[in-house]
């Protein structure tokens, strides 16, 4: 291929004539593509193939040598991929791969941390429900407890006296009230939907489980120092019931030692009310805890107590009239009113007007109620146990012979009668029939009084 030219001598000459003729060529001609270069006024390029001659202009020239070299280099690209191809797979593969694992590895981890935030929750619900079963466990405990504290009846009042005047409300004994103030509380949800969230009533901003765990621990934390609160308050009227009781009962045992009196022949001498029942012994639970343990201790001090009250309600340590106690003659040796000697006087003279009830002092039996001498108009009554009182110069008698009375009963009304110089009560204790000076009883009865 070549540019064209006008010498043809390498070839033999055409002429018309020769059509149809088969032209020889020699053996050494090769039968190849030769480019010829023909006359022409341009830059063509001839290409000439058995004779044959294909003249191309130069940009069909270029496009077909630049086909060709891109086929070449899509040929070589080609070998080399098909050369490296096993390398470029394995790390497409393994690339693939390492990211299919990373994706499952993060999967995986966030499968555990919903695993670990539902589990979480389990937990912590499942302790606010123990906490919150725990709690009202206790405040059922508490409830009970201040059913036990309000049931408990008024031992330290047991002894009649009398009622306080207005404005003189400190000295009346209190007595443990219920204890009111226990927390109540809302049942849990169901647990079947514990997780659940529940849409509130009012619109607010979503909280999270952070805080709505802390807001939890906030309501145990503030039911617990209620009931922490309510319990030491039972404890402390507990306690208080407790020293009380302690207290009187030390203050009965010395009452009757001071006395001189015998303790066991009092309550033998207390007559029996009509009551019975089977036997069952008192026993504490084996997870009995302290108020428990404290409750069973004030019973069984009350039951004593109740014993021992039965007994002193036949001691006249009481006053045989209301009001202002005024002595206008003491016990012992006295100036006798109308001789004015010496003479013995056996029992202490109340100033009363004259008709003011006269009570008596003990629970016992009327064993005289009539004139008898000096005394004018007298009633005695026997309290058992060789404990007598009687009650002198009465202007009435409200009893009889043989009559059962009660502490505060009316007797008598306050009179005149008999060895007196003026309306007054003459009253005397005696003991197996000896004069004794009343004041050591109605001294015992303060005692009693004041606690």
């Amino acid at each position: 291929m070549s540019k064209s030219s006008a010498q043809y001598s390498h070839y033999p000459q055409h002429h018309p004539h020769d059509h149809g003729r088969v032209l020889h060529r020699r053996a050494a001609a090769p039968a190849a593509v030769t480019a010829i270069p023909l006359p022409a006024a341009d830059d063509a390029y001839t290409i000439v193939h058995a004779g044959k001659q294909v003249r191309f202009g130069p940009v069909v020239f270029w496009i077909v040598v630049g086909t060709v070299v891109l086929l070449g280099l899509w040929s070589a690209a080609t070998a080399t991929y098909f050369a490296f191809r096993d390398d470029v797979l394995t790390r497409l593969i393994a690339r693939q791969a390492e990211m299919q694992y990373a994706y499952e590895d993060r999967i995986a981890e966030l499968r555990a941390k919903v695993d670990r935030a539902t589990s979480r929750q389990l937990l912590d619900q499942e302790q606010f429900d123990q906490k919150l079963d725990q709690i009202m466990k206790r405040q059922t405990a508490l409830e009970s407890r201040a059913t036990a504290l309000g049931a408990m009846p008024d031992v330290t009042g047991s002894i009649p006296r009398s009622a306080p005047q207005r404005g003189d409300a400190s000295q009346a004994t209190p007595k443990p009230s219920p204890i009111s103030d226990t927390v109540i509380f809302v049942a849990p949800p169901d647990r079947e939907a514990r997780l659940e969230s529940r849409a509130p009533a009012v619109v607010a901003p979503p909280t999270s489980q952070f805080a709505r765990n802390n807001g939890f621990d906030n309501v145990l934390a503030r039911l617990t120092n209620s009931l922490d609160q309510v319990e030491r308050r039972q404890m402390a009227a507990l306690n208080a019931v407790e020293e009380s009781m302690d207290s009187r009962m030390r203050r009965m045992r010395g009452v009757v030692s001071d006395l001189g009196l015998n303790l066991a022949s009092l309550e033998a001498a207390v007559p029996r009310s009509a009551m019975g029942g089977p036997f069952v012994p008192v026993k504490l639970t084996a997870n009995a805890g302290p108020f428990e343990k404290q409750l069973y201790r004030i019973n069984t001090t009350r039951a004593e107590m109740d014993r021992l009250n039965r007994t002193l309600a036949l001691v006249p340590y009481r006053k045989p009239v209301i009001g202002e106690v005024e002595f206008t003659s003491g016990f012992g040796v006295r100036s006798d009113p109308f001789l004015g000697r010496p003479a013995m006087h056996t029992g202490l003279d109340f100033r009363a007007a004259s008709g003011d009830p006269v009570r008596v002092t003990a629970n016992g039996k009327v064993v005289s109620a009539g004139w008898s001498g000096g005394y004018g108009r007298m009633v005695e009554v026997d309290h058992g146990n060789g404990l007598s009182t009687r009650y002198g110069h009465l202007s009435e008698i409200n009893v009889r012979v043989g009559e059962i009375v009660k502490i505060g009963q009316v007797v008598g009304l306050v009179g005149s009668t008999g060895r007196s110089t003026g309306p007054h009560l003459h009253y005397e204790t005696r003991i197996e029939g000896e004069a004794v000076d009343p004041q050591k009883f109605l001294r015992a009865g303060v005692r009693l009084s004041a606690g």
